[in-house]
């Protein structure tokens, strides 16, 4: 059937509709944008998409989304998202986090202190995969060097928010790295490439400004910054192995499982504790897998009764050419992030739509991943009630707002990434 013929309808988008008034409409009434559980809303909008298109039966309908969920994308993301975890709740318990940071500082020059957190948090975003992690971790050490010198706090929790959305769209065990991955079709090594690529100048550029905004002052640690050299191993082991093309799963068991034998090793894990340090991690995981579940089983449905066509159409217009696509496809995880406040579950639901518009104004796989994780994360960095920018505000007693003229690095990327698009040529697919 081609793309004349195929099935149209504003109205199987209903299901998305329902979920960003619950979601949005809650967060605004409650002035708390994660009082409403994705999940629920969620459901509901599941819900609704099984009250549509009465040509179907139930049988039938469950038919449509046990194929969606079934898809290979989806199972393979929804294991990477568990191993990933597992690895990153084993890496914690074995001190990782805290040799990592107070390494960092202890080679880090007093006199460029904040855009040394800058790259301190580039470095943990990375090897973590996760910026709320990475948020919680240098967020009280920002607060420290803020009262040591006469660094502002806003301008020290910005550079540190800066740093976290650095790994945020880059780390190859990020949820946004994996699902933007996996629903382009690409290699993670390949999206890692095209990604670092355009990040960099922004990253640059973040450096720079924070080293001007600070320039001449210092400070001086008090405390000792005790770390384990060994215990920052896994993260290299995970990084570099990631980069030379290993696959995902031999990379993170291999962090996983090294991370315990450091942990056991060096005393900062029990034996008998090792276990329930993966579980926990698995665990933290299970939220963005059972929502990615979700999320497919309410594409399936949209995509049968002719939304996913209509979408396509209506950007189509728009389009001209590999770069209009490139574009639309920036602009649709900006616009998806937006609503939802959470970049990979914006992944998740744009992702089958960028899909097809790649596949027809043949943008590489792997670019189209890249920018499906760069602006959703742009989005997510920038937009107050993100989870990232209420836990830095809540962790040191400022607000979003007091934080946000000092997010370069998101603005930055954006800009890099578009001028990416206009003038750089064009991937090959693959």
């Amino acid at each position: 059937m081609n793309a004349q013929n195929k099935k149209r309808s504003a109205w199987a988008l209903l299901p998305i509709g329902i979920f960003l008034v619950i979601f949005l409409g809650s967060g605004i009434i409650m002035g708390d944008f994660y009082a409403m559980p994705a999940i629920v809303a969620f459901l509901v909008a599941l819900l609704v998409a099984f009250l549509q298109n009465k040509n179907n039966s139930f049988d039938k309908k469950i038919e449509i989304i046990a194929k969606g969920v079934g898809d290979e994308n989806i199972i393979t993301m929804c294991l990477i998202f568990l191993c990933a975890g597992g690895f990153s709740g084993a890496v914690t318990a074995a001190g990782g986090v805290e040799s990592t940071v107070n390494l960092g500082l202890s080679v880090l020059p007093s006199g460029i202190a904040v855009a040394g957190l800058f790259v301190i948090g580039c470095f943990i975003s990375v090897s973590m995969g996760t910026s709320m992690g990475t948020i919680a971790a240098l967020a009280p050490i920002a607060v420290g060097i803020s009262e040591k010198t006469d660094y502002a706090l806003p301008i020290c929790i910005g550079a540190v928010m800066c740093g976290a959305m650095f790994g945020d769209n880059l780390s190859m065990i990020s949820d946004t790295t994996i699902a933007a991955v996996k629903t382009q079709g690409c290699n993670m090594k390949d999206k890692f490439k095209e990604n670092f690529l355009i990040v960099l100048p922004a990253a640059i550029v973040t450096i720079i400004i924070f080293v001007a905004l600070t320039l001449g002052n210092s400070y001086t640690v008090t405390e000792e910054l005790t770390y384990n050299i060994f215990r920052v191993i896994p993260y290299v082991v995970v990084l570099v192995g990631a980069l030379i093309g290993l696959n995902v799963f031999v990379v993170l068991i291999s962090g996983t499982v090294l991370s315990v034998v450091i942990g056991v090793a060096t005393g900062s894990i029990a034996v008998k504790e090792v276990f329930s340090c993966i579980g926990d991690g698995v665990t933290g995981m299970y939220d963005i897998t059972v929502i990615s579940i979700v999320v497919a089983c309410i594409v399936a449905l949209v995509k049968e009764n002719g939304g996913i066509q209509f979408v396509l159409d209506l950007i189509r217009r728009g389009i001209k050419g590999s770069r209009g696509a490139e574009i639309g496809i920036a602009s649709l995880a900006l616009f998806v992030d937006a609503c939802t406040a959470n970049n990979t579950v914006a992944i998740v639901m744009a992702g089958p739509i960028a899909k097809e518009i790649s596949e027809e104004f043949d943008v590489s796989p792997k670019r189209s991943a890249s920018l499906l994780d760069i602006f959703s994360s742009v989005g997510q960095g920038l937009i107050p009630y993100g989870a990232q920018l209420l836990s830095a505000a809540t962790l040191t007693s400022l607000t979003p707002f007091d934080i946000m003229p000092y997010l370069y690095y998101p603005v930055f990327m954006a800009i890099s990434a578009l001028i990416f698009i206009i003038f750089r040529k064009r991937s090959t697919r693959g």
